[in-house]
C-alpha cells in the first residue's frame, strides 16, 4: 500500500486529493496547523480514514517530524496562503508560507528521504501580466501580486530541488479551479454563495470588484487527478494544468442568478474597493502537454461547474446549515 502526505488536507484541494487517494488504495496522512479550533469540515466524512499530524510550513522540525513518522512515498503540498487580496495585506507572512515554506519542506524531504515524489502546487497566478495567450509551460513569469511573486519562488526552488539534488519534484502550474468546496472569500464561490443567500431570504444583494476580469476555471475534482498524474511519470516535470477557455467575472454572476432563476443586474453592486491594486486581466491555459504526456483533459464544463455550486449553496440553505 503506497502512503502519501498532504500539506493543506483540510481545505479544497485536499480533500479531493484525499478523497482520490484513498480510492486509489493510498494509506493518506495530512499534516494541519495547530488552531484552538480544528476546521475539518471538507473532510469530516473520510476523517476516520486519515492519520492526522499538526506540523507547521514555517516550523522546520515539525515537517522533518511528520515526515518521519508518516514515510510517505508521495507527497503533495497544499498549503500556503493562498488568497490573492490577503497578500497585500500580510506580503511577509505569504512569502513565508508560500514561498519560503516550499524550501522548508524540500529540505526535510533531503533530510529524511530523498527518495519521496514530491508535487508542488505551483499558480496561474505566477504569469500574472501575461505576455502570451494562452500560457503554458515554457511562458515567461510576470507576477502581479505578492502571492504571485511568492509562488515564482516556490516554483523554482522545487526545480532547483530536482536539477541540484535529483528529487523527483513536479510542479503544477494550476489555473483557477473551484467546487463546492471553495473558501467563501474566492470570487465564484462569493457569488455562488450570495445566489443562494438572495434566494433563500438571507440577503438582498452582491457586491463585486472588476468584472471583466477573465479566468480560465475548472473543477477542482478533475485538477487532483492531474497531481496524481504527474508522479507517476518515469521522469518528474511541470505541466499546466487548465481548461483553455476563459470566461470573465460577470460570465459567472449570469450563469450563476440565471440559475436560481433571477435577473443579475437587480441584485449586483460594484465597488472600486475590491479591485486589485495591480489587476491580472487574463489568464488562459494551454494543457497541451498534459494532455499529450499524462493523458489528462478536463472533464466538468464551465456552465456545469458554476451550476453545481449554486444547486449545492442553495441546498446548504435550505438545509438549515
Amino acid at each position: 500500500m503506497k502512503k502519501a502526505l498532504i500539506t493543506g488536507i483540510t481545505g479544497q484541494d485536499g480533500s479531493y486529493l484525499a478523497e482520490f487517494l484513498l480510492n486509489k488504495g493510498y494509506e493518506v496522512y495530512g499534516m494541519v496547523r495547530r488552531a484552538s479550533v480544528d476546521r475539518f469540515d471538507r473532510i469530516q466524512h473520510i476523517r476516520d480514514k486519515l492519520h492526522i499530524f499538526h506540523g507547521d510550513l514555517l516550523d522546520q522540525f515539525s515537517l522533518v517530524r511528520t515526515i518521519e513518522k508518516s514515510e510517505p512515498d508521495e507527497l503533495y503540498n497544499l498549503g500556503a496562503q493562498s488568497f490573492v487580496p490577503t497578500s497585500w495585506e500580510q506580503p511577509v507572512l505569504t512569502a513565508e508560507f508560500t514561498g519560503v515554506g516550499v524550501t522548508r519542506i524540500l529540505e526535510a524531504v533531503r533530510q529524511v528521504n530523498p527518495k519521496i515524489k514530491f508535487y508542488q502546487a505551483s499558480s496561474s497566478e505566477m504569469f500574472g501580466k501575461v505576455v502570451e495567450i494562452p500560457q503554458k509551460e515554457t511562458t515567461p513569469f510576470y507576477p502581479r501580486s505578492p502571492y504571485g511573486v511568492a509562488k515564482v519562488y516556490a516554483h523554482y526552488i522545487t526545480v532547483n530541488y530536482r536539477e541540484s539534488f535529483g528529487i523527483y519534484t513536479c510542479s503544477g502550474i494550476l489555473f483557477n479551479h473551484e467546487s463546492p468546496r471553495r473558501g467563501h472569500e474566492f470570487v465564484t464561490r462569493k457569488i455562488t454563495d450570495a445566489v443562494a443567500r438572495i434566494v433563500t431570504g438571507k440577503s438582498k444583494s452582491l457586491t463585486l470588484g472588476n468584472l471583466e476580469a477573465e479566468r480560465d476555471w475548472g473543477f477542482a475534482g478533475d485538477y487532483v487527478e492531474a497531481m496524481w498524474m504527474m508522479l507517476q511519470q518515469p521522469e518528474p516535470d511541470d505541466y499546466v494544468i487548465g481548461t483553455g477557455e476563459a470566461h470573465t467575472v460577470k460570465e459567472v454572476v449570469e450563469i450563476a442568478f440565471e440559475r436560481a432563476g433571477l435577473d443579475w443586474q437587480k441584485y449586483l453592486l460594484v465597488d472600486k474597493h475590491f479591485f486589485r491594486p495591480s489587476e491580472v486581466d487574463q489568464l488562459v491555459g494551454d494543457y497541451s502537454k498534459a494532455k499529450a504526456k499524462l493523458g489528462w483533459e478536463p472533464k466538468v464544463k464551465f456552465r456545469e461547474l458554476i451550476e453545481m455550486m449554486v444547486d449545492a449553496d442553495i441546498a446548504l440553505y435550505k438545509s438549515g446549515a
